[in-house]
């Protein structure tokens, strides 16, 4: 059986885009390999050291430079696995710069290595020029590359120089997690119950700059209480994002919800709005979940971005110049007048997902590239 070992900057129980798709990774492959992951310990109390079956290894992260982790026993911990395990396979998660210089330097010749890109460093400028020769190095070295999206090979500056090693596996949704349960449709019912006669709008993902909010409230700031904004999730700009809509009751924060709670705001809304404007958004697992429960999705253009690939304009929503307040608004006005457009949009949504998002297809694509 092959061995392979998987890297990630952190990995479960901490929740984030990568680690999760690292997590669905290792699922993937469950049972067709032998697995190890690797990564930096998020929590100095962190004691699950399995998960899944899977023995996860944590390196104590002694401080954080630009964002990213430095652990002075990730070296040693790394070259003890190259000698016991002896991966076949390495699936190294990048961004993650700092480990890329300790993969370069002690990798072997013969293990193959794949180089799950999920986006190119560009909001910490320094750091990118800094790290540019590595990565290139990286990309080199690398056997594969996936990508989550064509859309982010053709506007990576450095996957469109490595095309030819490049495939692409879109992330997937967890079906499981958005089973619809009693509880979340009782919940829905009531939000719809409370919210009769109005255009229910939806928005979830962290109060971020790259999220676009503040885009998202102007435009809402120019519609009437005709339509109801709820916004889930949390973040450094919430205070901030909640004195720009103070005046204006029909915007609404939740913050973070429960599971069914969360579900009951997708079964219950009439469109999703989702304005991340740059690429720091290579995907949209929350644009993907939302359509899943057939919403039709606005989102801007972000050239380069996942997003434009998750969402089809004209097919399964609307899809508008990036931070244009205006035409983000009608865009609103439009699906909440036009229901035969919207009927279609929400078909089209959902099969989308159904062919192209689900675990099963993510599985069938990471092993195919494996050959495992």
């Amino acid at each position: 059986m092959k061995r392979v070992l998987h890297i990630s900057k952190y990995y479960y129980p901490f929740i984030g885009g990568i680690e999760q798709v690292a997590r669905d990774a290792v699922h993937a492959l469950q049972g067709a390999v032998e697995q190890k992951v690797l990564c930096f310990d998020h929590d100095k109390n962190e004691t699950v050291n399995i998960v899944d079956d899977v023995e996860v290894i944590r390196c104590k992260c002694q401080c954080k430079l630009f964002s990213q982790s430095i652990s002075l026993e990730m070296a040693s911990k790394f070259k003890n696995l190259l000698n016991t395990f002896k991966p076949d396979y390495i699936i190294f998660h990048y961004p993650n710069p700092f480990f890329a210089r300790i993969l370069l330097q002690y990798i072997p010749k013969e293990t193959k290595l794949i180089l799950y890109w999920h986006l190119d460093i560009f909001r910490q400028k320094i750091l990118g020029k800094f790290f540019h020769f590595q990565n290139i190095a990286l990309l080199k070295r690398a056997n594969k590359i996936v990508a989550t999206s064509p859309n982010y090979i053709e506007g990576s500056k450095y996957l469109s120089r490595f095309k030819s090693k490049c495939v692409v596996i879109p992330n997937c949704i967890d079906e499981k997690r958005l089973e619809k349960t009693p509880k979340a449709i009782e919940l829905a019912e009531k939000i719809k119950a409370e919210n009769k006669g109005k255009t229910i709008c939806l928005s979830v993902g962290r109060l971020v700059p790259y999220k676009g909010y503040e885009y998202l409230i102007k435009s809402a700031q120019e519609l009437d209480d005709n339509y109801v904004f709820f916004i889930i999730g949390d973040g450094e700009l919430k205070t901030k994002l909640e004195r720009q809509s103070k005046k204006y009751p029909y915007i609404k924060f939740l913050g973070k919800q429960t599971d069914d709670e969360l579900k009951a705001y997708y079964i219950a809304a009439d469109i999703f709005c989702f304005t991340s404007i740059t690429k720091n958004e290579a995907f949209g697992i929350a644009l993907a979940e939302a359509m899943y429960f057939g919403l039709p999705a606005i989102t801007y253009t972000i050239p380069g971005s996942g997003v434009n690939y998750v969402s089809l304009n004209g097919e399964t929503g609307v899809e508008v110049a990036n931070k244009d307040v205006e035409a983000y608004k009608n865009a609103i006005k439009e699906l909440a007048t036009n229901k035969d457009k919207c009927k279609v949009f929400r078909s089209n949504a959902y099969s989308r997902i159904l062919e192209k998002f689900l675990f099963n297809e993510f599985k069938k694509n990471l092993q195919s590239m494996m050959e495992v």
